[in-house]
């Protein structure tokens, strides 16, 4: 082996041996470790970011929600429309509240018939493009067919007629019974839509209108005229709702009672009903007596009101013409939803004579002995006054103060009250309430007129025409109420037609006692009675006279007041007022016709007939004995 050969190990021992020495590359190491450091520091660095972000995320999101569920929790966004709170929103999404159809009460009479109640009815629309039985189609000639037998007001041909106006939408028939939707449900014929609604039906249609009033057919179902607007918070029932939770079961809302406490109501609610004191066969007996005589004198409007002199209560009220309120939409004159009995004023004429005599009366200016001389005509100022039959009977001379309501003088009216100062008569008038507002169960009452006191107490003629019902107005209400005091032994009694809450056997729940005050002394009330009675026994009342019964009466005949000032002479107003039985006073009747035509017009020949038939229906309903003792020489 050559020397060469073994160089390169032996180098090689000796390089590992003794390895070569280097100096430290300061530079280079603090690089180094200042790159690792780097390197450490950057995930903390975005740790810290992230941290930040959620931080401050939650404090802007904290901040929003103390803002809107502290500072100002009312949203006005779009999702809440009603203002409503956030907690609303989210309950509203989590449950819904089912709310039910409540019955409005029934109004029914004091013999508890039904005037007014709810009920179910259908309305019929039909789609002649779709008249088909079992996706066969139906000829049109037969569904009408059909359906006249069913509706009953229509031929076939008028249904056909109908048919073709249009393809669809249109509009056949409303208010049909159950019965009714039962028929045409089982015809099975496509194309005819019955949608149901809750409506108001008054099963005695005009028999009693002015008094219920109507409730209206649209969806707010607003109460109009009559106890239904007067009396709305007691026929309406509280409203029943139950509460229910609100899940999604694929897309599709699922309600259950889930922990919610269910409504005890839903199930439990009263049956109170709303009783008048109208009843309804007096009721049907002075209307048909009124539009008798309306339509034998061609009357324009007339009223009957029976009125229990004892406790104010209306028996009867009766107004024609009058309208049904089932279809009060049909109605074309407005003027027929308010009752003009008390609404609309008039001038009274000789009915309020007894009312005057009672004022003077009780003024102690008269007595019931005195006598007054009747010359027939009387001159006032620049006018003469003249009795209504003064051409035929010119003057009757001395007569009693019963004899002047039987003559229905004007000229001893006129005496009579002069007796009184005309400012004291005046004040005397105001004390009878008539230019006060009668708080009457129907709305629309309208407060009388009398002249201002400066005018009365100076102008002569004044108190002479108001002494025989003339120069100021009033209602029939009115008139009636002050007659009722004279039977009531001088007691004004409010007049009202609500009886109050009653259950199905009659026992009240609620009622109002009514209100009286004493505007005439018993004595002077007892004395105008009396006197009143020979009016109908031998008087102008005599129509009004039943056999066996003490009626008192006065009858009037006025003529009608124009807006320019005057009378109009070719139209009048005829009346009659009734009181009886004389010895125990129950009953007031009142019948006023306006504007009657042809001869013989008077309170005496067309109103007093009205009351007497009306009283003859009061005794025969009520079972009323004929009076034990008839004595009309009393005050003679």
């Amino acid at each position: 082996m050559s020397k060469s050969k073994f160089q390169l190990p032996l180098r090689l021992k000796k390089h590992n041996s003794r390895p070569t020495q280097r100096k430290p590359d300061y530079n280079r190491q603090t690089f180094n470790d200042a790159y690792q450091n780097q390197g450490n520091r950057k995930p903390i660095l975005k740790l810290f970011l992230i941290w930040g972000i959620l931080v401050i995320g939650t404090l802007g999101l904290g901040s929003r929600l103390y803002y809107l569920q502290i500072v100002d929790p009312v949203v006005i966004y779009e999702q809440a429309p009603q203002g409503k709170k956030l907690t609303q929103i989210a309950q509203d999404q989590q449950t819904t509240r089912l709310k039910f159809y409540i019955p409005r009460r029934q109004i029914v009479d004091r013999q508890q018939n039904v005037l007014a109640t709810d009920r179910i009815t259908y309305t019929l629309y039909i789609h002649p493009h779709l008249f088909k039985r079992n996706s066969q189609p139906v000829p049109a000639a037969e569904i009408a067919a059909q359906l006249s037998d069913i509706l009953g007001n229509k031929t076939p041909e008028q249904l056909l007629a109908i048919f073709a106006q249009q393809d669809w939408g249109i509009l056949l028939a409303e208010d049909l019974p159950e019965s009714a939707r039962e028929k045409i449900t089982a015809l099975q014929i496509d194309g005819l839509d019955l949608k149901q609604n809750y409506t108001r039906f008054y099963p005695h249609r005009k028999m009693a209108a002015e008094v219920t009033g109507y409730v209206n057919r649209d969806s707010s179902r607003a109460p109009q005229a009559g106890v239904e607007y007067t009396q709305n918070k007691l026929l309406e029932r509280k409203p029943i709702s139950w509460k229910m939770k609100r899940s999604f079961d694929r897309e599709k809302a699922v309600f259950y009672p889930g922990d919610l406490a269910r409504s005890q109501q839903l199930f439990n609610f009263d049956d109170l009903r709303l009783q008048l004191t109208i009843d309804l066969r007096l009721q049907q007996i002075a209307r048909n007596a009124l539009k008798q005589q309306m339509k034998r004198y061609k009357a324009k409007q007339g009223t009957v009101i029976v009125m229990d002199v004892r406790d104010g209560a209306i028996a009867t009220l009766v107004s024609e013409p009058t309208y049904d309120p089932n279809t009060y939409y049909k109605t074309t004159d407005f003027g027929l939803f308010k009752n003009w009995a008390i609404t609309d004023l008039y001038e009274p004429g000789s009915t309020f004579k007894p009312i005057n005599i009672a004022l003077a009366l009780d003024a102690g200016v008269i007595s019931p002995q005195d006598t007054f001389d009747d010359t027939g005509e009387i001159q006032i100022e620049d006018a003469v006054v003249r009795n209504h039959d003064f051409e035929k009977k010119g003057a009757r001379g001395k007569l009693t103060l019963p004899a002047i309501l039987q003559y229905s003088s004007n000229v001893g009216m006129i005496k009579i009250m002069r007796q009184m100062k005309p400012l004291d008569y005046y004040r005397d008038l105001q004390k009878l309430g008539i230019e006060d507002e009668v708080e009457f169960d129907i709305p629309g009452y309208t407060p009388g007129r009398l002249k201002n006191e400066v005018e009365f107490t100076v102008r002569e003629i004044e108190p002479a025409t108001t002494a025989f019902g003339q120069g100021f107005s009033l209602t029939p209400l009115k008139l009636i109420q002050l007659h009722a005091a004279l039977a009531n032994k001088g007691k004004l009694i409010t007049p009202h037609v609500v009886r109050g809450l009653s259950d199905y056997q009659g026992y009240l729940h609620y009622f109002q006692p009514p209100n009286s005050k004493q505007v005439f002394s018993p004595q002077t009330a007892s004395t105008v009675l009396e006197m009143m009675e020979t009016v109908v026994e031998e008087g102008s009342g005599y129509a009004a006279k039943i056999p066996g019964y003490r009626i008192a009466g006065k009858t009037g005949t006025s003529q009608k007041a124009v807006n320019q000032g005057g009378y109009d002479e070719t139209a009048k107003i005829t009346s009659f007022v009734g009181l009886f039985p004389v010895e125990a006073p129950r009953y007031a009747v009142l019948a006023v016709v306006d504007e009657p035509r042809g001869e013989h017009t008077y309170g005496s020949t067309v109103a007093a007939p009205i009351v007497g038939e009306v009283i003859q229906g009061i005794i025969n309903i009520e079972g009323i004995p004929p009076s034990s003792k008839i004595d009309t020489n009393k005050v003679n």
